[in-house]
């Protein structure tokens, strides 16, 4: 059992402690690493303290624990998935790469046993997001100067956990975090006055996709020339709110043919789906060829093509 990264309204060392603290069932099962999740909750709960407050940090109760100033660290040159939209769909975990670049002062360790820094996605305001997305792996860092690290990590989404509903296929903003314990091992009782921590907001981002999937059948086959061919399809995607596939309804859609010996498709005519997100035209039967729906896609919900359906025209 996994249990979400949140960040409850609770004040003082409590604040801290049940945030910082990986429990024992993120330790067993955990979607990402313990560790992960840990030092995310540390870096939202430090940035909160009045006594690290800086220009975006997020703000709560006072903290009975002193926490030091901000580290003298920043991310910049932030990509996940390549730039693309994430595309998700209903039962898998999606994985998608993200590269960093980290420069910091000489006398912060970033590869320090007890350094952990990564990047992460939210959507909603910085200090209160609606949901987050955290990587399930340790970020790899390869230090290219003195005071320069390029990183590689990914952001996991889980479906049936990480994601709230149908509102998650939109725009995320992308922040960076990052946590030293300075000997502290986050197990119990930490001193946080040692604690270190960076907060960046303003990184970059990408947009969220509900997976789609597009089928196509023509009939009869094989159909005598002249004749009437049926072509029928169904438009569907994704859906976070059940985890299942429903039809896309009232999108247009293009029908389309390829005449055999070609490897050009060209477009019939545009049909829109109906209520159930179902598609169904007729044509007439000329010559051999293969016939698909091809969804152009939306904001909300990636293109979607269906593989050719051959029919022999008699």
């Amino acid at each position: 059992m996994r249990t979400r990264a949140t960040v409850a309204a609770v004040s003082g060392a409590l604040a801290l402690s049940a945030l910082v603290l990986p429990s024992a069932a993120q330790a067993d099962g955990a979607h990402g690493s313990a560790d992960s999740a840990a030092v995310a909750r540390a870096a939202q709960a430090a940035a909160a303290a009045p006594s690290a407050a800086k220009t975006g940090a997020r703000s709560a109760a006072p903290a009975a624990e002193p926490i030091p100033g901000q580290l003298d660290l920043t991310f910049s040159k932030f990509t996940v998935n390549g730039g693309k939209p994430i595309v998700v769909g209903t039962t898998y975990t999606k994985r998608v790469a993200t590269t960093f670049t980290v420069t910091h002062a000489a006398d912060v360790d970033i590869f320090a046993s007890d350094f952990a820094l990564d990047v992460s996605l939210y959507r909603g305001s910085f200090d209160f997001p609606t949901n987050e997305l955290y990587g399930d792996v340790v970020p790899v860092c390869k230090a290219v100067s003195a005071k320069v690290a390029t990183c590689k990590g990914n952001i996991a989404i889980e479906p049936g956990f990480d994601l709230i509903g149908n509102a998650d296929a939109t725009k995320w903003k992308a922040m960076g975090f990052a946590v030293d314990y300075n000997g502290q091992d986050g197990l119990e009782n930490p001193d946080f006055s040692k604690i270190g921590f960076a907060l960046q907001d303003n990184l970059g981002g990408s947009s969220l996709q509900r997976a789609s999937k597009q089928t196509v059948n023509a009939s009869p086959e094989p159909v005598k020339k002249g004749k009437t061919l049926t072509v029928t399809g169904w438009l569907s995607r994704a859906n976070f709110d059940d985890l299942k596939y429903h039809g896309y309804t009232v999108q247009p859609v293009k029908l389309q043919f390829r005449k055999k010996g070609s490897s050009t498709y060209t477009t019939v005519k545009t049909v829109k789906t109906n209520n159930k997100g179902d598609l169904k035209t007729t044509v007439k039967a000329t010559v051999d060829g293969y016939w698909r729906y091809s969804f152009a896609g939306t904001s909300t919900t990636p293109a979607a093509t269906a593989t050719g359906d051959y029919v022999d025209v008699k």
